[in-house]
């Protein structure tokens, strides 16, 4: 069916053309109801429109900001007028005009600020201290002046908006046209109450579909809604009350003191306070790639910009909408996002089903009409017309119609999104945060997971486990071998290199304890310091910090310059153990005296950090170098003294080496790439089972050193690769998608940028990992955990499993609805369904069987066999085999019962003076039992146990209990609307059996062998798995 779907349906998972997204829209022909069928599908005209608006606003702010002629221009639309302090503002205890503070920033006004005092003078009149910050008590007293940290955003939509939306569909309209115009003849011709019966029943059934529908829909908006709150939380750093803690970008005011390090963004307009080397990329605002230095001379910092470089302290100036941030997000709509591949794929199935059921649709009409004239003509009454003529003609149209609701899978796309949505809110609870629904699809294809080490394979709670310091190596009791071997001149060298040359922070927490800020290596470091006998405190206020040039995963170290007493300077470096020693010419020897570093003291040094990595532990290499004076502010690269070498002790995460198992057995090849050292990496590797037999371990010299013919022969084979750059990461996923590999790849740098937004699935890390790292990511895992992404991985594969089943279970429905009424109305006249009980069925199928099959929670055995191929076909040969038998059985039963059905009602000696009623009620009863039996059946496409796991589904089984009870009702109660008759318990018997009997041909079904819908090979499952396995496993 898929091959006459067409290219025109064929999207890539990530980064669509909008020529892609517009061809497949263009190509979908068959539509009850647009609204609904596009809700989750990007509005391209609202995006072209936002691209217009942002590029215009960019350029305006790029004007501001760098022509300062034209900027007076710009600010405020030229109507500026003298500086006022209202009295509100006043009386509050302020001192400046939340639009004066906001316009000093938002213009980089060098000029007002000195009027104002500069930043100091700013915090004076905001009332705060920039040492202590914020007071929380204050908090109310300033968002109520200043505002709060938040956006004007569009109000949600209320449930009557989905409900208008559901009676979009034309041919439900035309349905209650129909309806309308039945009730009208119908007390013309029978008067009342039995003239309105029939159309009342079209109308009521009109109605329960379109509230299921919209309740559906509506609460599928607030799962949405819910996960984008979530994205848009992210966390920052401040000082209030005098502790440093974390508090919600959303809950920021004016006055709080936030602390910026590299990949932040920067989450409000503010002044620049102290720092070192900040550098900002203003792009996302003013579209200047080149990043800007921001000092005491340029202060300014604008929302929604982020950190190349450095770290800083800055003052909140304005928040929410006085930001330039603010003003641009208020100007862009939601476009939505783009939609996923199998979502395009099934609009595309949609599409043909729905042409082939419009097809049905006429010629069953034009079937009955056909007939109907030609038993006038026969009669000889061609020209007398009754009004229960019309009521007759008018029947068979609103029957066709209804065929079309029924054969037009409205639903058939929506069951992905419905799929997905159920997915990521399970997911967050699962400590993975989706940002875009097609990762979720894409990550049960997922053939190749490159991940860090760090954090995310091991723990990330690090400590000093040994050092290799005067030429030998302390490991055991390594303090007290310390103290009483190294000498105190060494040592208060060693706590200098350790706590000058360090991004972290030791605070004072709330509860009076201390605390340490910063990453786990440098918390592993100071600790180690602190427990040597160091002072945090007093080592950073014997001397003034001259420049810093932060570490990052390019230079691979940190390096720090320090102005000593005396008009003495010392320059500090940390990092890569093999790059600090070969800086150095210089070592401290075992009588604690500075020698020169030789090439057999450089053998040793380096045989040292091989057996510290293979250990498994993280080597960093200290080193200082004294100079007489500052070279304007250049921190050296070269003649340094090297003092140790630290071996750091970072343990496995717990269930790793399950998890990592459970990827190779799913056919998905997990791959380590790491800053770390070769043998660091691969001890680890070795030991969470990466690294197997026959598997590469390199470093990123030599892969950035390989032929394009070298790539392609060994790439599939690389398992490791160690001291690594963000480039080599970028390279690597590019050349492994270039081999139809689908890689998801792991990121927490900023730097990690390019190769998270080149992989097919983008995980960025929620603990560690920096909020560009976030922005550029599909997926953040919010506990850094490999095992969360496996579970991704399992949820994936689930969403594109629950579809095929939601797909099988309708495309038999379907199959069967219109077969029935159309073979009906060619050999007897007449349609065995009505329009009401179509509507029921159509109900079933849809939203109902969407919820209940589309909603199934994964299990360990979808990870059990290798991803979903690539191209192949969401209806498999096995999908066939079950829809065409279960098709067969349905229409074998229902047509033995439509023409046969008073002799079956006679020999079961059940039939009566209205055994017309009786049967069509029996017809209608037992078509609607065999779907929900065919439904428990479609729960596993290829395995016989289809209840496994039955109980633990809550939806499916309330769907299942929902359905059987309204179906007692209609057939019950609410005959005189939907044309049925109250049935005995014998033919409530009989219809459960003949239902049951689909759970017993679902078997036999999936005994007979398939073969495999993937060309040139037959011995992988039919949707990229391996071949159904005989015997005891098919259970």
């Amino acid at each position: 069916m898929e091959s006459l779907v067409g290219n025109e349906f064929d999207v890539p998972s990530k980064n669509s053309s909008e020529e892609a997204l517009k061809r497949w829209r263009q190509a979908v022909t068959i539509l009850k109801n647009p609204k609904r069928r596009f809700r989750y599908c990007a509005d391209l005209e609202k995006r072209r429109q936002d691209e217009q608006k942002k590029l215009s606003i960019q350029e305006k702010i790029r004007v501001a900001l760098y022509v300062q002629k034209a900027a007076l221009q710009f600010i405020d639309a030229g109507s500026r007028v003298e500086y006022m302090l209202s009295e509100e503002v006043r009386q509050a205890g302020f001192g400046i005009d939340p639009n004066e503070l906001a316009s000093i920033v938002r213009g980089h006004d060098s000029r007002r600020l000195k009027q104002h005092g500069e930043v100091g003078g700013i915090a004076r009149k905001v009332s705060v201290s920039l040492e202590n910050g914020v007071i929380s008590k204050e908090l109310p007293v300033r968002q109520n002046i200043y505002g709060s940290n938040k956006y004007v955003e569009k109000p949600p939509r209320s449930l009557w908006v989905f409900i208008w939306e559901a009676l979009q569909d034309l041919t439900l309209i035309i349905l209650m046209v129909c309806a309308v115009v039945s009730v009208g003849v119908g007390i013309a011709t029978e008067g009342l109450p039995k003239g309105i019966y029939d159309g009342l029943g079209i109308i009521l059934c009109i109605f329960l579909v379109v509230m299921v529908t919209a309740i559906s829909d509506y609460k599928q908006s607030l799962q949405f809604r819910d996960l984008d709150k979530e994205k848009k939380n992210i966390s920052v750093h401040v000082t209030r009350d005098g502790y440093r803690q974390k508090v919600s970008i959303h809950d920021l005011v004016v006055g709080d003191i936030v602390h910026l390090s590299i990949g932040d963004v920067v989450p409000a307009d503010g002044m620049y306070i102290s720092g070192y080397s900040l550098l900002i990329d203003e792009s996302s605002l003013s579209g200047e790639s080149e990043p800007v230095n921001v000092n005491h001379s340029k202060p300014f910092l604008l929302s929604g910009t982020s950190v190349r470089n450095g770290s800083g302290k800055m003052l909140v100036t304005a928040v929410g909408m006085r930001t330039e941030w603010g003003r641009l997000m208020e100007t862009l709509s939601e476009s939505g996002e783009n939609e996923t591949p199998l979502q395009v794929k099934l609009n595309g199935v949609a599409t043909l089903i729905g042409k082939i059921g419009l097809a049905f649709a006429v010629m069953t009409f034009l079937v009955l009409v056909v007939r109907f004239l030609v038993e006038k003509g026969l009669h000889s009454e061609l020209l007398k017309w009754s009004l229960s003529d019309v009521v007759e003609i008018l029947n068979y149209f609103a029957i066709a119609v209804t065929i079309i609701v029924v054969a037009v899978p409205e639903g058939l796309p929506l069951a992905v999104t419905l799929s997905l949505a159920f997915a990521m809110k399970k997911l967050m609870s699962d400590h993975a945060l989706v940002r875009h629904l097609s990762a979720c699809e894409t990550m049960g294809s997922v053939t190749s997971i490159c991940t860090d080490k760090t954090g995310t394979l091991t723990t990330n709670h690090m400590i000093v486990d040994k050092i290799w310091i005067c030429e030998s190596v302390k490991g055991n009791n390594i303090m007290n071998a310390l103290k009483s071997t190294v000498s105190e001149e060494v040592l208060r060298t060693l706590l200098q290199c350790i706590f000058q040359n360090t991004s972290a922070e030791v605070v004072e927490g709330k509860d009076g304890k201390t605390k340490i800020l910063g990453s786990p290596t440098e918390s592993a470091l100071i600790e180690f310091g602190s427990f040597l006998g160091g002072d945090y405190g007093a080592q950073r206020r014997e001397s003034k910090i001259v420049k810093i040039e932060p570490f990052n995963s390019d230079r691979k170290k940190m390096s720090v310059l320090v102005a000593l007493q005396r008009g003495r300077f010392r320059a500090f470096c940390k990092g890569a153990s093999e790059l600090v020693v070969q800086m150095c010419d210089k070592i401290i020897d075992s009588k604690g005296e500075f020698v020169h570093l030789s090439k057999s003291k450089i053998e040793s040094g380096m045989e040292v950090i091989n057996s510290f990595a293979c250990e498994a532990l993280r080597t960093l290499c200290l080193a200082f170098k004294d100079l007489n004076e500052n070279n304007g502010n250049n921190i050296p690269d070269h003649g340094y003294t090297l003092i140790a070498v630290i071996g750091i002790k970072d343990p496995l995460r717990p269930g790793v080496k399950d998890a990592v198992q459970t990827c190779l057995s799913a056919g998905v090849t997990v791959r380590m790439v790491t800053g770390d050292n070769i043998n660091t990496a691969k001890a680890i590797a070795k030991e969470c089972g990466i690294l197997t037999e026959g598997g590469l371990a390199i470093e990123g010299q030599e892969f950035r050193q390989w032929t394009p013919q070298q790539i392609k022969e060994s790439i599939s084979l690389v398992q490791v690769m160690a001291r690594s750059l963000p480039m080599d990461k970028h390279a690597f996923v590019t050349e492994l998608r270039n081999l139809e590999e689908v890689v998801a790849v792991t990121g927490d740098g900023t730097n990690d940028a390019p190769a998270l937004h080149e992989a097919n699935i983008g995980l960025a890390m929620g603990i560690e990992g920096t909020e560009v790292a976030k922005e550029n990511a599909d997926v953040i895992i919010m506990d850094d955990n490999f095992t969360t992404i496996v579970n991704l991985a399992k949820w994936g594969r689930a969403v594109y499993i629950n579809i095929q089943k939601f797909v099988q279970f309708q495309l038999t429905v379907n199959i069967v609805a219109l077969m029935t009424n159309f073979i009906s109305a060619c050999i007897s006249g007449a349609a065995p369904l009505t329009a009401v009980q179509l509507l029921w069925v159509n109900m079933i199928m849809d939203t109902l069987g969407a919820l209940a099959l589309a909603t199934d929670p994964p299990n360990d055995e979808m990870m059990k066999r290798p991803p979903v191929g690539k191209g192949v076909n969401i209806i498999t040969g096995p999908m066939w085999k079950n829809i065409i038998g279960q098709s067969i059985y349905q229409l074998a039963i229902l047509s033995i019962l439509t023409f046969c059905g008073k002799g079956v009602l006679r020999f079961l000696r059940l039939g009566g003076w209205n055994s017309s009623s009786v049967l069509n009620t029996l017809i209608f009863n037992t078509f609607v039992l065999c779907q929900v039996f065919n439904e428990i059946n479609c729960r596993d496409i290829e395995k016989i146990n289809v209840f496994r796991g039955m109980l633990n589904n809550w939806i499916f089984i309330s769907i299942m209990v929902s359905t059987v009870t309204f179906q007692i009702i209609i057939v019950e109660f609410l005959g005189t609307f939907a044309s049925t008759v109250p049935l005995s318990w014998q033919l409530w018997l009989f219809s459960i059996l003949i239902g049951a009997i689909s759970l017993p041909i679902g078997v036999v079904l999936k005994l007979i062998p398939c073969k495999s819908s993937i060309k040139g090979n037959t011995t992988k499952h039919h949707d990229g798995y391996e071949e159904l396995p005989s015997g005891p496993e098919m259970a």
